[in-house]
């Protein structure tokens, strides 16, 4: 995986580069310190996933994920701040981020969101995603949903991989995409991202 670090502290990006260092399947091709740079750097370098930080001078992270993705659809955009508040978690992923992780996640759990944002999987801290779905949640609403269709939409809002969720439900990870593919067309969505807002929004 070609890796871009997007963060305005030098120090963070020199961190981030020794943890993915580590890896051998992980190459750290670039780094950016600002949104505009890391739309710059991204177009030249085109890497596989961009860790983006939220909080930089001019564009910030949001706007730069947003350009990001329209620019270069199939580059992945994995956040990662210090900032858990529910507006900028909707705002990331409303402008394109496939996974969202605080900046005191274990080095080894960044790792892992790198190669889950790689693979299209939408890892999201699991304080995120008590922010996308409060315990006090509405109603359910939307469409009538299967039953295994729900159990999917719960853990992929959770923030869950394919194989976390078929190890946890006790079925094959092909299944999980079969019922994941069914979900999204049922509720309207185009990705993962999209199917865990809309499970937020509609009280899951």
């Amino acid at each position: 995986m070609r890796v871009l670090l997007v963060d305005d502290h030098a120090l963070v990006r020199q961190g981030l580069r020794a943890v993915l260092g580590t890896t051998a399947d992980c190459e750290v091709v670039g780094e950016a310190a600002t949104g505009e740079e890391a739309v710059d750097r991204a177009a030249e370098l085109r890497p596989d996933v961009v860790v983006m930080d939220l909080s930089m001078p001019g564009a910030g992270g949001v706007e730069a994920t947003r350009r990001l993705r329209v620019e270069q659809p199939d580059v992945r955009v994995l956040v990662l701040t210090t900032f858990s508040d529910d507006d900028r978690v909707r705002a990331a992923l409303t402008a394109g981020a496939t996974g969202y992780l605080l900046k005191d996640a274990a080095p080894e759990d960044v790792v892992a969101a790198v190669r889950s944002t790689a693979r299209d999987e939408a890892p999201v801290d699991p304080r995120v995603a008590r922010a996308l779905l409060p315990g006090a949640a509405p109603a359910h609403r939307g469409p009538e949903l299967p039953p295994r269709e729900r159990d999917v939409l719960v853990r992929i809002a959770r923030g869950m991989s394919n194989r976390q969720i078929a190890t946890e439900l006790g079925i094959a990870e092909r299944t999980v995409k079969v019922h994941a593919g069914s979900l999204f067309r049922r509720i309207g969505v185009a990705d993962r991202t999209s199917a865990a807002l809309w499970a937020r929004d509609h009280g899951w």
